[in-house]
């Protein structure tokens, strides 16, 4: 019974403890409220107040513009008084002429007639003075006229005397240079020039046109004469000598000429003979080394397009085992290689080097063609005396070789050139 009175007495506790709480939050919710209450009331009383700020500030505004249109109206009222006062005036003056006009016609009327008389009289008298003016203007276009006339005349006189003035002084001149002439062609003065040339002083004179034609022509005769050369027989005898020596040094450029056509012709004769010869020997191997790296066919070289070996061109006629013959621009890849080995080493049989060198030769090959080209060359280092430098990446060509030089890459960016004997391997694999 003790326990249960305690646990009741528990119970009221807490129960009293929770509507204290809930008291508490009541009047806490109720707080908040009246806060934001009075928040939203200070935000109404605050935009009234700047609303009526505004409100003030536009009637302000609208105040000081009523205040500057009242000026300027006041302004316009007082410029208006002053032109009412201007337009008074002026009505009162215009009205003064009105009744000074009324009252004095008779006098205009008057005055209209003296005047409309004094113009009548001005036009008759401008009439008669615009007659005057015409007749006088006719008058000075003929006066005009008449000067021009005259001055024409004149300038015409004047060019006329100038004219005759230019004749005189070139005739004047011509007789200068005449009498010029005269006395330093025929050296003695003008008025001894008659008797010089045998005229009668008392004979008509002779034709001028004759006596001109007859001086012209000794004048011709005279200049082709030339002048008088005291030095021409020293002259021609340095021509001569000249002439000589020239005719010496043509004849020893003519006979220069013929020597060395004739050398020409030897060296030319010699080249065709020596040609021929060589290539009877080239197209003789030519053909012997063809049969053999084809196993059988035949090949042949021949001269085309000129008679004259030096001049000629050179045809490769070649038929495989089994073909047609055909130039060597119709056969296959690997056909044309081995033709063209065939000519290469016939030349080289002809005149043989100390060292031949062969690059990739074998490279358009197939297996049973380098083997026919390795049979081939080792006939040929049997034959000769020639040292062989191939470059190749067969290895049956590799294969046939005494000598091997490879480069190899022990390490990243480093070549090494390595040189191996064929003939020293094979001895160290038997002895191992």
């Amino acid at each position: 019974r003790a326990a249960t009175a305690t646990s009741l007495v528990e119970a009221e506790a807490a129960r009293a403890a929770v509507s204290t709480g809930e008291a508490e939050a009541a009047e806490r919710d109720a707080a908040r409220r009246a806060a934001e209450e009075a928040r939203r009331h200070a935000t109404d009383a605050a935009n009234a107040v700047e609303a009526e700020r505004r409100a003030v500030y536009g009637r302000r505004k609208r105040l000081e513009r009523l205040a500057a249109e009242l000026t300027d109206w006041s302004g316009r009222l007082a410029g208006a008084d002053g032109h009412r006062a201007e337009l008074a005036a002026r009505l009162e003056s215009a009205t003064a002429a009105r009744d000074a006009l009324a009252e004095a016609p008779n006098e205009t009327i008057l005055e209209r007639r003296r005047l409309m008389s004094a113009a009548a009289d001005a036009e008759t008298k401008d009439n008669a003075a615009r007659d005057a003016r015409v007749s006088g203007e006719a008058a000075e276009r003929a006066a005009a006229k008449a000067a021009r006339e005259g001055l024409e005349r004149l300038a015409a006189a004047r060019e006329s005397v100038g004219r005759t003035e230019e004749r005189l002084n070139a005739a004047r001149a011509r007789l200068t240079e005449v009498e010029a002439a005269l006395v330093e062609t025929l050296d003695c003065a003008p008025h001894e020039a008659r008797g010089l040339a045998g005229l009668d002083p008392d004979a008509p004179r002779p034709d001028r046109a004759a006596s001109e034609t007859r001086l012209d022509r000794l004048k011709g005769e005279r200049e082709r004469l030339g002048g008088v050369n005291l030095c021409a027989e020293d002259e021609l005898h340095e021509i001569e000598e000249r002439r000589g020596t020239m005719l010496a040094e043509r004849d020893d450029l003519l006979a220069a000429i013929d020597k060395l056509r004739q050398g020409i012709k030897e060296l030319n004769r010699e080249a065709r003979e020596r040609l021929v010869a060589s290539f009877d020997k080239v197209n003789t191997e030519f053909q012997r080394l063809f049969t053999s790296l084809f196993g059988g066919g035949e090949a042949s070289l021949q001269l085309t397009e000129a008679d004259d070996p030096l001049d000629a061109g050179l045809d490769i006629i070649a038929r495989p085992p089994g073909k047609k013959p055909q130039v060597l621009s119709l056969l296959s890849g690997g056909e044309q290689t081995l033709t063209a080995t065939a000519l290469i080493f016939a030349v080289f049989l002809t005149n043989p080097a100390p060292i031949c060198v062969l690059d990739e030769i074998d490279a358009p090959l197939d297996d049973a063609n380098v083997e026919r080209f390795c049979a081939l060359l080792t006939e040929m280092t049997k034959s000769t005396e020639t040292r062989f430098l191939i470059i190749t990446h067969n290895p049956i060509t590799m294969a046939q070789m005494h000598r091997l030089y490879g480069v190899t890459m022990v390490e990243k960016g480093v070549s090494q050139l390595v040189s191996v004997t064929l003939e020293a391997a094979e001895e160290l694999r038997e002895t191992a």
